[in-house]
């Protein structure tokens, strides 16, 4: 079983914060991303669970063992980093047997777990060859399959595809996806990038300075943000984010006004939602200017300056417009979602 439990655990140096008091239990075969901007922590949680780094204060349990004082070697964890940390005069297949080499696995086996690591990345073409010979995904899926080799408790995987271009890291996600279903080792995955935290995980972990923002599923952060940072970060597009008051159900600002907020308190607000959660109509709760149009293939984003930012809706692909030209959006308040500007954390609706 490889559980994970995270208990108060921190980081510091000096008066700096790198992680504050992160708390977390990680089921056996779970698949969680960390998910933040740079320098929010993720890494460094992450390190910390592989013994790369010490804790400050805390606890760190895999399985039934606390592991603060255990040595990297001894947490029987494989990561896999954005730098693919190949050995450059080894063929591939000497890099993936790597391991099995310094934890001196019985030679006999190194053939078979070798084959069946580079089976299951598509690679058994080209064990000849070495890392130079190796386009940039290859060489992650050399990588990958090095960390497989193991058999490890644990997979820790900081930023895997971040130095790929776009389309490999759409097929390199793909296949990583598909491991972890056939693997069902406990994998914690680092990124910036919250399409592949949606795509990828069974639970993602938003962070900011530091500071665990939410935890949930995928599904429940996008539809459910806790607060402005969450919002604001999930999504493509992310959440708008209007500000305004609310006077007598009814949020105004710049360009906006939305009826229909039933026992909200008065006063300032920030009203969010969703792009394709809106639609152009001949008349609505936005009334602007066209600032820009996108055609993004199979839709078109009209965005608009409302409540003093910048506000994309979804339209047909079809739909086009000049900038500068008036278009009107229905934004209905059951779409919407309420957020206090002073904190930033969610409001419920029927908040009085």
């Amino acid at each position: 079983m490889a559980e994970i439990h995270l208990r108060n655990v921190s980081k510091r140096w000096g008066s700096f914060v790198g992680v504050k008091s992160f708390d977390l239990e990680i089921a056996d075969a779970e698949f969680l991303v960390l998910l933040g901007p740079s320098g929010c922590g993720k890494t460094t949680t992450m390190r910390m669970i592989a013994g790369l780094e010490d804790l400050t204060e805390g606890e760190i349990r895999i399985g039934d063992k606390v592991v603060n004082d255990l040595t990297p070697k001894d947490r029987d964890v494989a990561m896999v980093f954005q730098s693919y940390g190949l050995y450059p005069t080894m063929t591939v297949y000497e890099n993936i047997r790597f391991p099995l080499k310094v934890r001196k696995v019985p030679q006999v086996q190194h053939d078979e777990m070798v084959m069946r690591a580079a089976e299951m990345v598509e690679l058994t073409d080209f064990l000849h060859r070495k890392p130079a010979a190796l386009s940039g995904g290859q060489r992650q899926r050399v990588a990958l399959a090095r960390a497989i080799v193991r058999k490890p408790t644990v997979f820790l995987m900081d930023e895997p595809l971040s130095n790929l271009d776009a389309k490999l890291r759409v097929s390199t996600r793909a296949q990583i996806k598909n491991l972890h279903h056939e693997l069902r080792t406990t994998t914690i995955y680092v990124t910036h990038d919250q399409i592949e935290a949606m795509t990828l995980a069974d639970r993602v972990v938003v962070m900011n300075k530091g500071e665990v923002q939410q935890v949930g599923t995928p599904i429940d952060i996008y539809d459910n943000p806790a607060n402005t940072f969450v919002a604001g970060f999930i999504g493509s597009p992310a959440m708008n984010l209007m500000e305004g008051t609310m006077t007598g159900g009814v949020f105004e600002g710049r360009n906006v006004r939305i009826p229909g907020f039933d026992g909200v308190r008065d006063g300032a607000v920030i009203v969010g939602f969703r792009a394709e959660d809106a639609a152009l109509a001949e008349t609505g709760e936005i009334a602007a200017p066209v600032y820009s149009m996108e055609l993004l293939g199979d839709s078109s984003m009209a965005t608009v300056q409302a409540g003093g930012t910048l506000v994309a809706i979804k339209a047909a692909k079809d739909f086009s417009a000049e900038i500068g030209a008036p278009v009107a959006a229905s934004v209905p308040a059951a779409i919407c979602h309420l957020f206090d500007p002073a904190t930033g954390l969610r409001i419920a609706k029927g908040a009085a």
